[in-house]
């Protein structure tokens, strides 16, 4: 696991500070809770709101759960606060995925990107080199 959290060192009089941290896990299911409570333990020192808070925490377990679940070696979690906005994006090592999985109950997965978009002001997903990104973009209250 590698984290670094690093908030600007000045910002203008009245202007919310920057800050920036990023989390490196392997893509495994047994590290999405690490995922889940390193997002939960920084927005709270970040000083986030509860309600954004408890948000950001289940995008990021919905969108930690999908890496791990199709990213084939790593994952990461990168949160940027910004301006009064938390950027969410995550990465995985995987390939495109599969949309219909006849072999997964239907109670029981395929909700993770409902929940995010309905969550997110916005979302964005892109297949790069190296994997999949996926952004989502949440507006914090001061």
């Amino acid at each position: 696991m590698f984290v670094t959290d690093s908030p600007s060192p000045s910002a203008p009089l009245g202007r919310p500070c920057r800050h920036e941290a990023l989390l490196a896990l392997p893509a495994q299911e047994a590290h999405v809770s690490a995922a889940r409570h390193f997002t939960a333990d920084l927005l709270e020192t970040w000083h986030v709101p509860a309600r954004e808070r408890d948000s950001a925490v289940l995008i990021v377990d919905e969108l930690a759960a999908n890496a791990a679940q199709y990213g084939r070696e790593r994952m990461t979690v990168l949160l940027v606060l910004d301006d009064g906005t938390l950027h969410i994006v995550v990465t995985d090592s995987g390939t495109a995925v599969e949309r219909h999985r006849p072999d997964l109950a239907p109670d029981e997965h395929g909700r993770g990107t409902g929940i995010v978009q309905c969550l997110a002001q916005s979302t964005e997903v892109h297949q790069t080199r190296s994997g999949r990104e996926v952004r989502a973009c949440l507006r914090c209250s001061s």
